[in-house]
């Protein structure tokens, strides 16, 4: 077991499946020795949680813990393409989008959320933008993208005998 599948464990967490696309996208994608994420919605068992736009409809707390949803859908998009969890080395940058009212001011103590859980489970720390956003797909109030290093492994060159 790699120490980030015994991390996600130790919070009492399990990747859940990848959210099929609803769009003309993927959920993630590799570049190089990163793999980055489409932005992920804090979805449950294909239950959107909260609702609506922070600062209205959807508190702190809700968004905070939607947030870390939408962050552990991200981070099983990364590993299906990555190879796995612990294909993952580190994350690298955590974007979140927060679907705000007009006076809310408060998008990074929303992102911590996404960002305190993707730190547990792989420690060495990130850099994040939390930004404010009028609308989200559907009626989200967040949504994470993640980019990850995930070295690719190298291949084995069959051998040909003359």
């Amino acid at each position: 077991m790699s120490q980030a599948t015994a991390r996600l464990a130790e919070l009492g967490l399990s990747l859940p499946e990848v959210a099929t696309p609803v769009g003309a996208y993927v959920p993630a994608l590799r570049s190089g020795n990163q793999v980055l994420t489409s932005g992920q919605l804090p979805v449950v068992d294909g239950t959107l949680l909260h609702p609506g736009k922070v600062g209205d409809q959807v508190t702190v707390e809700q968004a905070y813990a939607a947030a870390r949803v939408a962050a552990l859908n991200a981070v099983a998009a990364a590993a299906s393409v990555a190879g796995g969890l612990e294909a993952i080395s580190r994350v690298v940058r955590v974007m979140v989008f927060v679907a705000s009212s007009a006076d809310f001011t408060d998008q990074a103590q929303v992102a911590n959320g996404a960002s305190e859980l993707v730190g547990a489970i792989f420690p060495g720390g990130h850099v994040r933008s939390a930004v404010g956003v009028a609308v989200l797909p559907k009626n989200a109030p967040v949504e994470v993208e993640l980019v990850v290093d995930a070295p690719e492994q190298p291949r084995a060159v069959p051998v040909t005998r003359a």
